[in-house]
């Protein structure tokens, strides 16, 4: 899309009081063909804002105004019925999509940054790891499945159709950091995938689950807390002991019950104790159990799956 392209920038038919353009004026404008803007006549993605006796089609700032919403979906990959369907949204915003856009756009240079600093690695002789093991390109089809035969779903639970589309987006442009996190908690792609797919399968039950945990969250949290509370109220007590290890495997326990039987990964429970050792969590937790309290969370739970003495 040319940098030049403003909806306001050019007087080029007038009508009156409102400036008109002649369809090859628009197309010299935005470097799209006349047979692009006939086409999107046809499908009624951009109608002309008027015809001439001629039957010429003219079009008027606000059509280039949509014009141009058009053009940024587009440079965003989304497919024109998708894009026809969001602008015909009785709700939608167009200084909101700008700031979505604009969002976008920068995910989107982000990753053009990494692929082109890859390829000064490479360049420099450096040696990088096979890209197969990090495609997710099944798990976002599994994605755009669900959207497409799940719609009233992805309404309900995201808004709209362009938030999911977003929310797929966002994987795309962050692949490599995804695919990460999923070989840590599940091992492969594949299980991971597998996961997925099984909870995109069952996405209503899970939703109906789910919105009975939050009718209990208070009930929940409180419990959670009082077996932490147990767990560290003497941190001198040895985290080999039994009954450190049974207040462990309590919490284990009642996490299981209130996930809702979703496949957390084999990995899980070792990101979470990664998670107690972060700076930030580690804050939250000795504020809130006393000085230690995350570090010995943690070595309680590194016991408990790899009967790992803490170190000294």
């Amino acid at each position: 899309m040319p940098a030049e392209f403003c909806a306001s920038s050019l007087t080029l038919y007038d009508k009156g009081l409102i400036t008109m353009k002649t369809i090859s004026q628009v197309a010299r404008l935005t470097g799209i063909s006349t047979r692009t803007l006939q086409y999107y006549d046809e499908i009624d993605l951009l109608k002309p804002s008027e015809l001439t006796p001629s039957g010429y089609r003219l079009y008027n700032d606000e059509a280039l105004q949509k014009l141009q919403q058009i053009l940024f979906f587009k440079e965003l990959d989304f497919k024109l019925g998708e894009i026809k369907v969001i602008l015909e949204e009785p709700g939608f915003d167009k200084i909101k999509a700008f700031k979505n856009q604009k969002n976008l756009l920068k995910l989107k240079r982000d990753r053009i940054d990494k692929l082109i600093g890859l390829l000064g690695r490479l360049e420099k002789g450096e040696q990088c790891m096979s890209f197969k093991e990090f495609d997710l390109s099944e798990y976002i089809e599994a994605l755009e499945t669900f959207k497409n035969e799940k719609t009233d779903d992805v309404i309900k639970y995201w808004g709209s159709v362009e938030k999911f589309n977003e929310f797929i987006r966002k994987i795309r442009d962050d692949d490599g950091h995804m695919a990460e996190l999923a070989i840590k908690q599940f091992g492969s792609i594949e299980k991971y995938t597998e996961a997925m797919k099984y909870n995109l399968e069952h996405f209503s039950e899970l939703m109906e689950q789910a919105n009975e945990i939050a009718e209990r969250k208070d009930e929940i949290l409180q419990h959670s807390d009082d077996l932490f509370t147990k767990l560290t109220s003497d941190m001198t007590r040895d985290i080999t002991s039994e009954d450190i290890q049974s207040t462990v495997r309590d919490i284990i326990e009642f996490s299981q019950e209130n996930n809702m039987g979703i496949d957390m990964g084999d990995g899980y429970w070792d990101m979470m104790i990664e998670s107690y050792t972060h700076d930030t969590v580690r804050e939250i937790n000795d504020k809130k159990y006393g000085a230690g309290a995350s570090d010995y969370i943690a070595a309680a739970l590194r016991y408990y799956f790899h009967k790992e003495q803490p170190s000294e």
